[in-house]
C-alpha cells in the first residue's frame, strides 16, 4: 500500500512539474527577454560616436574634462558628466553599456551596438543645406540606418541569424529630431519656418521605424522632444525683458517650449498609426518631454537646485553659459556637485537628470504605453524553477 502510495505520489508530482513548466513556457512567450540595444540617435544617446570620428585636431568638447568626470572619471565622449538614459536603460536590464561602433575595432556588439552620432540630425544634410542650415559633423538617421545594414553580416552573419538579433533587440530611435530644429533656431530663423520641418522629420522617423520592422524589429523605444524653451543655450539666445515670454513656474520660454509639445503630439500620432498597421510590434512612446519638464516645475522634489536653469559647467551670465566659452575649454570648469543641477553643459544634462527621465520611463508614466519591465525579472525566477525541476520516472 505505501508503495502505491508512493508511486501515486511521485505521478502526482511530477504532473504538477510538467503542468508548471507548460504554463512558465506560455507566459514567456508574451513576455520579451531584451538579448541586447540597438541605438540610433544623437548626443543625448551618443556613447563616443562622433569622437571616435573626429580627427585629433578637431575634437568634440566631450573628449575633454570635466565630461565623464561623475562616474567613469575620464571623458568617454558622452555629452554630459556621467551616464546617459541609454545607460541606465542598459544597467536596468542587465545588459553592458551600448558600445560605439564607429571607432570600436573588433568590437564586442553581441550584447548591444549604438549608432547615435551627436549634430545627428533625421533630415538628410543636403536637404538642410538647400534650405541654408548647416549641419557639422552630421551623420543623419538615414546615413545610421545605411551603416546598420551595411554591417549585419559583421554583427550578426546570416540573414536568418540576424532577423532574430533585431527581433531580440530593444531598438531605442533616439532621442532624433531635435537638431533639425536646433540649427535654425540658433540661425534665428521665424519660428513658422522652423515648424514646417516637423513633418517631414515626423515622417523620416516613421520610415526609418518601418524599415527596421521589416528586417525584424519586434519593440521600438521613440523618444519625443525636449522643452526646447528649458534650455540654457536657448534662454541665452532668446534672452527678453519681456517677462510674459516666460512660464512663471520653470522659467521656461513658453513659445519654444509649445514648439516642442507640438513635435511630440505629431510623433505620437504617428506612432499610433504604425501600432495599427503593425500590431505585432511593440512601439513605445518615451515622455521626454514631461519626464523633463517636471525636473524644472518642481526641481527639490527630484533633488536639484531651485536654480535648475544654471548650467553646471559654464561661464558668465545669468544661466552660467556663453557660446564662445563653452564646457570643455580651458578655464571653464563644473560645479562642485552636478547632481543636483539639470543641465550641465548648457546644451546636455547631468548624469543625475538622465538618471531621473531614465527612471521616469522605467518606473513612472513616461512609458507609453508601459512596457512590463517586470517580466524580465520574472522570467530569471522561472528559468531557475525549471532548470531546478526534477521531473519523476515511472
Amino acid at each position: 500500500m505505501a508503495s502505491l502510495d508512493s508511486h501515486v505520489l511521485m505521478k502526482l508530482v511530477s504532473l504538477f512539474l510538467s503542468s508548471l513548466f507548460v504554463t512558465i513556457v506560455s507566459s514567456e512567450s508574451q513576455c520579451q527577454n531584451f538579448e541586447s540595444i540597438i541605438s540610433f540617435g544623437d548626443s543625448i544617446a551618443d556613447t563616443g560616436n562622433l569622437l571616435s570620428l573626429s580627427d585629433r585636431y578637431n575634437l568634440p568638447m566631450s573628449a575633454f574634462p570635466p565630461y565623464g568626470e561623475t562616474f567613469f572619471h575620464h571623458p568617454t565622449g558622452r555629452f554630459s558628466d556621467g551616464r546617459l538614459i541609454i545607460d541606465i536603460i542598459a544597467e536596468f536590464l542587465g545588459l553592458p553599456y551600448v558600445p560605439p561602433y564607429f571607432g570600436s575595432i573588433n568590437g564586442n556588439f553581441e550584447k548591444g551596438v549604438n549608432f547615435a552620432v551627436a549634430s545627428a540630425t533625421a533630415l538628410e544634410s543636403s536637404f538642410l543645406e538647400e534650405r541654408g542650415y548647416h549641419c557639422p559633423h552630421n551623420i543623419s538617421l538615414g546615413i545610421q540606418l545605411k551603416i546598420f545594414k551595411e554591417s549585419l553580416p559583421n554583427l550578426c552573419g546570416l540573414p536568418s541569424d540576424c532577423r532574430e538579433m533585431i527581433g531580440n533587440a530593444l531598438i531605442l530611435m533616439g532621442e532624433i529630431g531635435a537638431n533639425d530644429y536646433n540649427f535654425p533656431f540658433f540661425e534665428l530663423r521665424p519660428l513658422d519656418e522652423v515648424k514646417e520641418l516637423v513633418p517631414l522629420v515626423i515622417s523620416t522617423i516613421s520610415s526609418a521605424i518601418t524599415d527596421l520592422i521589416g528586417m525584424g524589429g519586434r519593440t521600438f523605444l521613440v523618444p519625443g522632444g525636449f522643452p526646447l524653451g528649458c534650455s540654457v543655450a536657448f534662454l541665452t539666445l532668446y534672452q527678453t525683458s519681456n517677462m510674459e515670454e516666460y512660464d512663471p513656474l520653470t522659467g521656461c520660454l513658453k513659445w519654444l517650449n509649445k514648439f516642442g509639445e507640438y513635435h511630440s503630439e505629431q510623433l505620437k500620432e504617428e506612432l499610433n498609426r504604425l501600432r495599427q498597421l503593425n500590431p505585432h510590434v511593440n512601439i513605445i512612446y518615451a515622455d521626454y518631454y514631461n519626464a523633463s519638464l517636471r525636473l524644472g516645475q518642481e526641481p527639490t522634489k527630484y533633488g536639484f537646485i531651485n536654480r535648475h536653469l544654471s548650467a553646471c559647467c559654464g561661464v558668465g551670465g545669468p544661466y552660467n553659459f556663453n557660446f564662445s566659452r563653452s564646457c570643455g575649454s580651458v578655464g571653464v570648469e563644473s560645479c562642485n556637485d552636478p547632481s543636483k543641477y539639470v543641465a550641465w553643459d548648457g546644451l546636455h544634462m547631468t548624469e543625475a537628470a538622465h538618471k531621473s527621465m531614465a527612471d521616469g520611463l522605467l518606473n513612472g508614466p513616461y512609458a507609453i504605453p508601459p512596457l512590463n519591465w517586470s517580466c524580465l525579472s520574472s522570467k530569471i525566477k522561472k528559468k531557475e524553477v525549471i532548470r531546478n525541476t526534477i521531473f519523476f520516472d515511472e
